[in-house]
């Protein structure tokens, strides 16, 4: 009896001390994700942008004979110069415009022309259109006044926009940063991932779910620069052949809404209005509004048959992966989407295939 009593007594503590234990781990992994959360972005931005960039990497130091450290800044920094340079320019010629207008806007010197006859004929908005145009044209300081109170609303939302991605630009240059410094620690940062996901997953699954992770990341990211590379090359000759104005560097705006997943349609209807606008209709016009509609329409064609390759899943799995990760959490979804649907399909196999298997061996050995 007292032995039981004892035993009880000490299952008892046991658990108490179990519990405490839980609690106390709770609270540190509670605190310790209250204490990095806010560089969870940047620090998930960074292991993408590494695991993208290392091949190249590895490329770098197979044919330059680079260390890792060396290889990984010289990546760093003609990745900063492929994207600082256009920006710059771009910042360049807006400041340009502005100053102008500002100079335009005190000389008093401005005026509106009158709309082509062309823009009345235009479907469901070229009659309003027009006769807007020509109210305007007549006297564009009281047509400013009217629409003075629709401006500042949209000017608020147009700061705010470029704040927005101004933030962005500064969290993908330090990630930029922080991904060179992981690259250049590449080799133990592939020992550490394996090492927890054998922890996690098992010595078997280990190393295959660390090469999945990667090869779905690359694929997902490959994807996404190749086919917004593509659609700016597509739309850019369109805008070419036509003689738009500026038309490389809204070429270039068109490769930076598809990096971050946002309609070319939001440059190529503009331009389309303005080729309207200017050269009116004829053949040639025409041509180019199909194929300038066309062309940035291609990602949704082009996605369905680059993204997933290599990938050891169906490229349903990532494609759904990609658009339901970007629906839920932004851009940096479209990277985790894929990667966490990819694992959970595959561990979801490997646990269907590890219990045929029991029943097989259970039917080969019958007691």
């Amino acid at each position: 009896m007292q032995s039981q009593y004892r035993l009880s007594t000490r299952m008892s503590r046991d658990v108490r001390d179990l519990f405490i234990r839980i609690g106390l781990i709770a609270m540190l992994v509670v605190f310790s994700y209250q204490v990095f959360q806010p560089f969870l972005e940047l620090m998930l931005w960074s292991v993408i942008l590494a695991v993208t960039l290392y091949p190249l990497q590895r490329w770098l130091q197979a044919r330059l004979g680079l260390r890792d450290g060396r290889a990984a800044t010289l990546i760093v920094v003609v990745a900063l110069l492929l994207l600082l340079v256009p920006v710059y320019l771009l910042a360049l010629s807006l400041s340009d415009s502005l100053d102008a207008l500002v100079i335009l806007l005190k000389s008093g010197d401005w005026s509106l022309p009158a709309p082509p006859d062309s823009v009345a004929g235009w479907p469901l908005v070229g009659p309003r259109l027009h006769a807007a145009w020509l109210s305007a044209s007549g006297d564009l300081t009281s047509a400013l006044h009217r629409l003075l109170p629709h401006l500042k609303g949209s000017g608020r939302a147009l700061l705010g926009a470029l704040a927005n991605i101004s933030a962005a630009l500064l969290l993908f240059i330090a990630a930029l940063i922080i991904a060179g410094i992981c690259m250049a620690f590449g080799e133990n940062g592939l020992s550490a991932a394996q090492r927890i996901a054998a922890r996690v997953s098992g010595p078997e699954r280990g190393p295959h779910i660390v090469k999945l992770c990667t090869s779905t990341i690359r694929a997902v990211a490959q994807g996404v620069i190749g086919i917004a590379f593509i659609q700016m090359l597509l739309v850019g000759v369109g805008f070419v052949a036509i003689g738009v104005p500026g038309a490389g560097i809204l070429a270039f705006v068109v490769l930076l809404l598809g990096i971050v997943q946002l309609p070319a349609t939001l440059i190529t209807v503009p331009v389309i209005v303005y080729v309207f606008s200017t050269q009116g209709f004829d053949v040639a016009t025409i041509v180019f509004a199909v194929y300038s509609v066309v062309a940035g329409l291609a990602d949704n064609v082009l996605k369905p048959l680059l993204l997933g390759r290599g990938v050891d899943v169906p490229m349903p799995v990532v494609l759904f992966g990609a658009l339901g990760g970007m629906v839920v959490k932004g851009i940096i979804g479209l990277f985790l989407g894929p990667v966490i649907l990819a694992v959970a399909y595959k561990l979801f196999w490997l646990w269907v295939d590890e219990q045929r298997q029991e029943d097989v061996a259970d039917l080969g050995h019958p007691d």
